[in-house]
């Protein structure tokens, strides 16, 4: 049997048992890994280059930092900020905690959100009786809309910036437009979605609008350091580009500085770092990078892309429609990868601009369809599982293929409205 086949085959294994439940994520994902490199379809050392280092090290650094907060009190004070802002009414706030989770999407790393957001999400649920699962995929989904609009917000926009030599003012001029209207529109789809599962008891919101800040906020000079630290760690997410140093090394500085001057135990605050996540991460990284080494993905793209002959309207087309597609089930990095040499190949024959718009709308939006699209939907999925809420795959999916659906149709209606008329 070749390569090629027995990499397809431990990579659909290695999803049927991610999508079926039967084993646990985590491990089917490492065993997916594991079995790429002893049937030889990559090396060890493939295997370990695949890895990407900087997601799984931004993880435990803003894991570390979000851990220290969570003993201050911080989250539980946002969460009754959001809960007086949204006037005790469950729609209302899941609605005000996606607008800001799309905004923050849209200038911090997801995950780095995510990590944030989780812990409020689930005290403001868990305060008002409420389950917090529409709550935190209604998170997801509107984290990687956000993501969607800036240069920095999601790592396939940073690969084709850097490729196609676009500034972050010019990515933000024509992403950013289609990105809020997909997210109003999203806002719209969330009430729909949400609304009569959002019923809160009176009793519960009105214990939370009589708590005041102070009960909340249980350890003050921890507080200003972790806001000092995690301040830095925000500008150090906005201009390292411009220092020349990825965001993982941003995080780990800042929890290790954290650390140092809080006096905190590490063993303490390491142990609550969500391994699992990781774990998961290091076995999908390896199983794509099988099907990126046998060329499936580049060969499945050339023979799509073949079929446009030089139209470049069609091409814009199926490049949005196909980039979603497979972003929904392989990581969004390694296809972005893959299709960046193709999509300046096909510039060469028409012009490649709408091309580029094209294949970040895809690659970003499509993360949304599934639970293992994006890196943000692993986070929280993994953050909800352990405070005994777990995300189903099929759950999340009625959700998420919706939602990507309709932010697709919208995408290619501004597409071809603005660039291919």
């Amino acid at each position: 049997m070749s390569l090629t086949w027995i990499a397809v085959i431990v990579f659909l294994v290695t999803y049927i048992l991610i999508i079926t439940e039967r084993v646990h994520r985590t491990v089917s994902a490492m065993l997916g890994g594991v079995a790429m490199i002893l049937l030889r379809v990559v090396t060890q050392a493939e295997a370990f280059r695949s890895i990407d280092w900087n997601v799984i090290f931004l993880l435990v650094g803003m894991m570390v930092i979000a851990n220290v907060l969570r003993e201050t009190g911080l989250f539980q004070w946002l969460a009754v900020q959001a809960v007086r802002l949204g006037r005790g009414r469950p729609v209302r706030i899941l609605l005000i905690l996606c607008t800001v989770t799309a905004i923050s999407s849209a200038f911090l790393d997801n995950v780095t959100i995510v990590v944030l957001v989780v812990p409020v999400t689930l005290f403001v649920t868990g305060q008002l009786g409420l389950g917090p699962l529409p709550f935190l995929i209604a998170e997801i989904l509107s984290c990687n809309i956000g993501g969607t609009a800036t240069l920095i917000g999601d790592p396939p926009n940073i690969l084709i910036g850097s490729a196609a030599g676009i500034d972050f003012t010019t990515f933000l001029v024509h992403m950013g437009p289609i990105s809020l209207l997909i997210l109003l529109a999203f806002l719209g789809l969330a009430w729909l979605m949400f609304r009569k599962e959002l019923r809160a008891r009176p009793v519960r919101a009105a214990d939370l609008f009589a708590l005041e800040a102070a009960e909340l906020l249980t350890n003050r000079p921890l507080l200003r350091k972790g806001i000092i630290v995690m301040g830095g760690v925000i500008l150090g997410f906005l201009f390292h580009g411009s220092l020349h140093i990825e965001s993982a090394t941003v995080a780990l500085a800042g929890a290790t500085v954290l650390l140092l001057w809080t006096r905190m135990d590490p063993y303490h605050v390491i142990r609550e770092v969500e391994w699992t996540t990781l774990f998961f991460f290091v076995g999908l990284f390896i199983v794509v990078e099988g099907l990126v080494q046998t060329g499936i993905i580049r060969a499945v793209a050339q023979a799509v892309l073949r079929v446009v002959d030089g139209n470049c309207g069609l091409a814009s087309m199926v490049l949005l429609w196909m980039s979603a597609v497979i972003s929904g089930v392989v990581d969004n990095i390694p296809y972005t990868v893959t299709m960046i040499p193709l999509v300046e190949n096909l510039g060469q024959a028409m012009p490649v601009m709408p091309l580029w718009w094209s294949l970040a709308l895809g690659a970003c939006l499509g993360g949304n369809a599934t639970l293992v699209g994006a890196s943000a939907n692993v986070v929280v999925a993994s953050l909800a599982e352990r405070s005994g809420h777990p995300i189903r795959f099929w759950h999340f999916f009625g959700y998420g293929a919706l939602t990507t659906f309709v932010s697709l149709l919208l995408a290619t209606a501004y597409l071809w409205l603005r660039y291919l008329r």
